[in-house]
């Protein structure tokens, strides 16, 4: 397994993949550390989670870099992410014990309640385009709740994963709790299979998800899944276009593209599109492509080679079936990853930018005749993670978000993001499950029915008819 710099292509570091025997024995100590884990107070977990904490917010910096050399994040937004992964700590250490506090239930003659208790041990095969957020998300919630984890990372950020694993030893949880396997894909089947294993949360591909749900679901094992996204921007007649090309190209541009709820498709009302078009294209062209490790660049290199070329593949097959490109389409000369920032407009039907999932800064704008054409052109999608509405009306922008668009996320007059005290996830190939917020915590947790009804024997009977 390797780490390579998509800014110089230097592999800087090889690693040995753990072995099936390590494998098993990790599964089977972080189990026995579950059990005693399970034991201590919400207080006692929160102790280290707020160690974790204060870990990132002082370790932000060499984070930042990390992920920079690893997968091209400029090194300000790698900073910003660990800092943001500090914020994920907190507020479950805060959080955790309202969230899974006994709920009483009204039952004629009996007692009832509804308690919450932790599955065991769990694996997390994350992504690399967060590679701080993204496992942070999954683990503060589930070890406040009192489980274990297991973390498959994506192969290209195995320096990212290690510290991860040192982050939590360092906060003084268990060592065996959260470890790190340095495997590849074709060894996560094994670790699902394994009896200790209770469950699985994926952040990836539509492809991925099939695997991990057809192994889960053969082994009757929960599953979480956050997958791919191609966000529709629904751009009405009443918003200030300038305003929205700045926000669109914000939620575009956001980690250079690379994330499931970048923006990707602008659906704009056709009285607005030229005026569109052109303020999109200006926002998008401000962006500053350069090393990572600059202060002062917004946009690094994509995080592997293959994918820029991909990336790249999708767009001129855009063009070749119509699309006109207003910015960027051509990789640059020179050394690293890039892809510039791109903007196709004339997207229609039939062509990759319209069908599929463009992971990277290339935006299409797609023109609609009206709201209800907009709305229909947004969930004509195998997809349905997050989405915008631009619109000066914002009764308007709240019902079409609340009633019209099909998503997990809607946003209106702004960027889609990711918040611990929201709820996120999708529908349709967008996966589903929630993570964060309440909903994230009682993901795997067993929602255990307990009912107490006193001792004798007209009220067992009575018991036993009511089944």
């Amino acid at each position: 397994m390797e780490s390579v710099n998509p800014f110089t292509g230097e592999t800087m570091r090889r690693y040995d993949e753990t072995s099936r025997e390590q494998v098993d024995a990790a599964i089977v100590a972080a189990h026995h550390a579950h059990l005693a884990w399970r034991e201590q107070s919400f207080a006692a977990r929160a102790e280290p989670m707020r160690r974790a904490a204060a870990l990132l917010d002082e370790r932000a910096e060499e984070y930042g870099r990390l992920m920079a050399l690893e997968m091209g994040k400029p090194i300000r937004d790698g900073i910003a992410e660990a800092k943001k992964c500090a914020t994920g700590c907190i507020y479950y250490a805060e959080n955790a014990e309202k969230f899974l506090a006994a709920q009483p239930v009204e039952l004629e003659g009996r007692k009832a309640r509804v308690v919450f208790k932790p599955l065991g041990v769990l694996l997390a095969v994350m992504p690399w385009n967060f590679p701080f957020w993204q496992v942070i998300r999954f683990a503060a919630p589930a070890l406040m709740a009192g489980n274990a984890g297991l973390l498959k990372h994506a192969a290209n950020v195995p320096g990212c994963a290690l510290a991860l694993e040192q982050l939590f030893r360092d906060a003084g949880f268990p060592g065996h709790l959260f470890r790190t396997l340095l495997i590849g894909n074709s060894a996560v089947e094994h670790v699902i299979e394994h009896k200790l294993v209770r469950a699985v949360s994926l952040t990836g591909s539509s492809g991925a998800g099939r695997a991990v749900a057809g192994t889960a679901g053969r082994c009757l094992k929960k599953t979480v899944l956050e997958l791919g996204g191609s966000d529709a921007y629904l751009v009405l007649e009443d918003t200030d276009a300038g305003f929205a090309a700045a926000q669109g190209a914000k939620g575009r541009l956001v980690n250079g593209g690379q994330s499931c709820i970048a923006a990707k498709r602008f659906i704009v009302v056709e009285s607005r599109r030229a005026e569109f078009e052109r303020a999109l294209a200006a926002e998008m062209g401000k962006a500053k492509m350069g090393d990572p490790l600059d202060e002062t660049t917004t946009l690094g290199p994509m995080a592997r080679h293959d994918l820029r070329d991909s990336l790249h593949e999708q767009v001129r097959k855009s063009v070749e079936r119509g699309a006109r490109c207003l910015l960027g389409g051509e990789i640059p000369v020179g050394r690293g990853a890039f892809y510039p920032p791109t903007v196709l407009t004339d997207v229609r039907k039939g062509m990759p930018a319209y069908d599929e999932e463009m992971f990277g800064p290339v935006a299409a704008i797609i023109s609609v005749r009206d709201e209800q054409d907009a709305v229909r052109i947004a969930n004509d999608s195998d997809f349905g993670l997050g989405g915008g509405i631009f619109t000066r009306d914002l009764a308007r922008g709240e019902r079409l978000a609340s009633e019209s668009v099909e998503a997990g996320l809607v946003f209106v007059n702004a960027p889609v993001e990711s918040n611990p005290k929201l709820p996120f996830g999708g529908i349709k190939e967008s996966g589903y499950g929630r993570e964060l917020s309440s909903f994230g915590i009682h993901e795997f947790v067993n929602i255990k029915t307990v009912v107490v009804a006193s001792h004798g024997g007209a009220v067992a009977a009575e018991t036993v008819l009511s089944e």
